[in-house]
């Protein structure tokens, strides 16, 4: 599902160890994907509902953050049942932004149930968040829903990829900026990838190994790096990178054709039983 190194040893590391040495793990993993040093824990226990996971996205999960990059944390939490049965409509969906320091941190979760009904959709980036390896919080719903991540992928997560490239890329038509061009460039090689392999990659620098990868993507990454609102003229030729993009978006429209992902996803039943659980018990306890 996660493929990359640092992925697999979230994965595979989490039933050996356990309290203070597993947060200790999350932490280094944190650290080594260039977050700052911002207590992230104590937003977690700001919540006023259980989150049921919270994990960093954007730049930092797609392998290139600039020296200020914002820190993007997403994930859902559990609103109490009693929210759900009278007149009121709940507020599903929650936002929250603030600096710590020279650091720009804004947090986006979604109720459990709002977060299964977009697993359920095309929705590439829940299924990025729910599978990012960068884990700020956790709990054992949250190991339940990745289970439940490969029955949900579908032939059809190629139309988000494929739209969010095209919006990205007029973008940087219009800028000429780095960011949007990298995005570009991840999106469209996250969709051709999980065509083929039926596995979720977000991280750039991972995907440069794959065969329909422009040669010249590190170097974009280090310039980003540098300046967060840099222009791409300097490292790539125009014209080429239009011959590149439309050759990706070539490339995404026959990795779907040869798909052996499915046309819908096959989790729903369980989706609503874990919902149904969860809000019953109630959020479970952070490891």
């Amino acid at each position: 599902m996660r493929d990359n190194p640092t992925v697999t040893e979230a994965v595979t590391g989490r039933e050996a160890v356990t309290g203070r040495e597993a947060v200790t793990g999350r932490e280094a993993v944190l650290r080594a994907a260039g977050l700052p040093a911002v207590d992230l824990n104590a937003v977690v226990a700001e919540q006023d509902d259980p989150l049921v996971f919270a994990t960093v996205s954007g730049a930092h999960l797609y392998g290139f953050p600039s020296r200020d990059s914002d820190v993007d944390l997403r994930g859902a939490h559990l609103l109490p049942a009693a929210a759900l049965l009278g007149l009121h409509e709940p507020d599903e969906t929650r936002t929250r932004m603030w600096d710590e320091g020279r650091t720009e941190l804004d947090l986006v979760s979604h109720d459990l149930r709002k977060f299964a009904r977009l697993l359920l959709r095309r929705n590439g980036y829940v299924l990025e968040q729910l599978l990012s390896p960068l884990v700020v919080h956790t709990t054992p719903v949250h190991d339940e829903l990745i289970a439940l991540a490969p029955d949900l992928l579908t032939a059809h997560h190629a139309h988000h990829y494929r739209g969010f490239a095209t919006t990205q890329w007029r973008l940087f038509e219009k800028t000429g900026e780095l960011k949007p061009l990298l995005y570009t460039l991840r999106v469209l090689l996250t969709g051709i990838h999980l065509m083929d392999s039926g596995r979720v990659q977000p991280h750039l620098p991972t995907l440069v190994g794959e065969p329909a990868a422009p040669a010249y993507i590190p170097e974009l990454i280090a310039a980003k790096e540098a300046a967060e609102h840099g222009m791409a003229g300097a490292v790539v030729d125009p014209a080429r990178l239009r011959r590149d993009i439309e050759a990706l978006h070539a490339r995404l429209d026959a990795a779907q054709d040869a798909t052996a992902l499915p046309d819908a996803p096959g989790a729903r039943e369980a989706l609503h039983d874990l919902i149904v659980r969860a809000r019953t018990a109630g959020a479970s306890a952070e490891r």
